[in-house]
């Protein structure tokens, strides 16, 4: 198949559900995205390029140092991994997504091919009027933000207490990664706009009534935190381990699931963020490495008297 507006190979029609094989290639692609934007950061900054939001790396032209590619490293290795990270995220604009090209806000204008069907904070969410599938739009907001992530701080009721905050493109992308890895709804990076909005395509699925409480049908694959230990405030905070390493998942309320053409719910999404290494928590380390192998075990080792 192939996408709509991008004409590029799609795994994502409607309410069909991908293959195992194709959920594969989609996780795959989530991964091979992410190491690419750390590539051209890191060639970036030995070029002496300072980026000051991921957004000047993500807005990059393929062509953009070609001049000074012919001086050898470390321009080469900027070109090469410009023209890589070009080729997992392409820019389209708005107009080929069918918005009108000249309107102060293109988002908010009747569109043939994109129905409007719900948004947030964060991004609006459009269906194509071709197949169903579900386009979101993530918008850019204060200072080259984007999205939402998890930030910590010492809390005054447990250990550590996280709020959520303005994200970034890498911390977006993480997002994304997750929501997959978790048996959320697949989707798909379409592309980025001149203006920063980044594009996903996600399989569209049915709505469940606000306020039904999912906390005892969330994914099995999470683990609940004690709360001697986090705080947060979003819904459900919970410890996932993906990549190796151990991430807070939160916002998981009944509008961020949706019923698949499977009869399953499937998170569509989420706020996110990557567990503090450096807490200060010897009982937190313990339990992280008890429930790495066991996400069952115990709040604290057996015969334990420690305290926080």
């Amino acid at each position: 198949m192939q996408d709509s507006f991008s004409g590029l190979p799609t795994c994502i029609q409607g309410r069909q559900l991908p293959s195992a094989a194709e959920r594969s290639r989609l996780q795959h692609d989530h991964g091979r995205r992410l190491e690419a934007l750390a590539r051209l950061g890191a060639a970036a900054q030995e070029c002496g390029l300072r980026a000051d939001s991921d957004l000047d790396l993500v807005l990059l032209a393929a062509d953009e140092v070609s001049l000074l590619e012919a001086s050898g490293d470390p321009w080469a290795s900027l070109g090469e991994a410009i023209r890589a990270w070009r080729g997992c995220l392409p820019v389209m604009s708005l107009e080929q997504f069918g918005f009108p090209a000249e309107a102060e806000n293109p988002l908010e204008e009747p569109n043939p091919r994109l129905r409007r069907i719900g948004g947030g904070v964060e991004a609006w969410a459009f269906a194509c009027e071709q197949d169903g599938s579900v386009y979101k739009f993530f918008r850019p907001r204060e200072g080259d933000t984007i999205g939402s992530a998890f930030a910590f701080r010492r809390g005054d009721e447990a250990w550590l207490q996280a709020e959520a905050r303005l994200g970034s493109y890498r911390e977006l992308l993480e997002k994304l990664l997750l929501i997959h890895a978790l048996g959320g709804m697949a989707s798909e990076v379409v592309a980025v706009t001149p203006e920063g909005v980044l594009v996903t395509k996600q399989v569209l699925g049915d709505p469940l009534p606000q306020g039904d409480d999912v906390s005892r049908v969330l994914p099995t694959a999470l683990i609940e935190i004690p709360s001697r230990f986090l705080r947060a405030n979003r819904d459900h905070p919970r410890l996932f381990w993906q990549g190796g390493r151990a991430w807070l998942l939160g916002d998981l309320h009944a509008r961020n699931f949706v019923r698949g053409a499977d009869g399953g719910l499937h998170v569509i999404d989420l706020v996110a963020a990557r567990w503090p290494l450096e807490h200060g928590n010897a009982l937190i380390d313990d339990w992280l490495a008890r429930v790495r192998e066991n996400p069952d075990a115990s709040l604290l080792r057996e015969g334990s008297d420690d305290e926080l």
